[in-house]
């Protein structure tokens, strides 16, 4: 199993980006996914988090701007960001928990990160 994150990019305050994670491999069910950021200097920290029955989880910080959502039939991710200030700069991961074999629990993956840059 693999994460593809693309989508990141350099956009002025007040604007807005749309990241996306495709999953692709061994995949049978995937219960949960989420993005998280890190920025310079800082922890890893949780942005959004959704799970295969429609439970949401956002960051105070997200709320109300950031929106994630999937696309099961092309096991993709995305994470809908407007409103984008410069405190949002920050690398993106996305991660998934996946299952792969009916037999078998879901494991976590990360994708490889994308960089998402707000000029003020």
């Amino acid at each position: 199993v693999q994460l593809q994150a693309s989508g990141g990019g350099l956009v002025q305050a007040g604007g807005s980006l749309r990241l996306s994670c495709a999953a692709s491999g061994s995949i049978v069910n995937i219960p949960i996914v989420g993005w998280y950021r890190q920025a310079p200097g800082k922890q890893r920290e949780l942005v959004a988090l959704l799970s295969n029955v429609g439970s949401t989880n956002y960051a105070d910080s997200a709320k109300g701007r950031f929106t994630i959502s999937i696309d099961n039939a092309r096991n993709t991710v995305h994470l809908q960001m407007n409103s984008l200030k410069p405190e949002d700069t920050a690398v993106y991961y996305c991660n998934a928990h996946i299952q792969s074999q009916l037999s078998q629990p879901a494991y976590g993956y990360w994708g490889q990160g994308t960089q998402v840059t707000v000029s003020s």
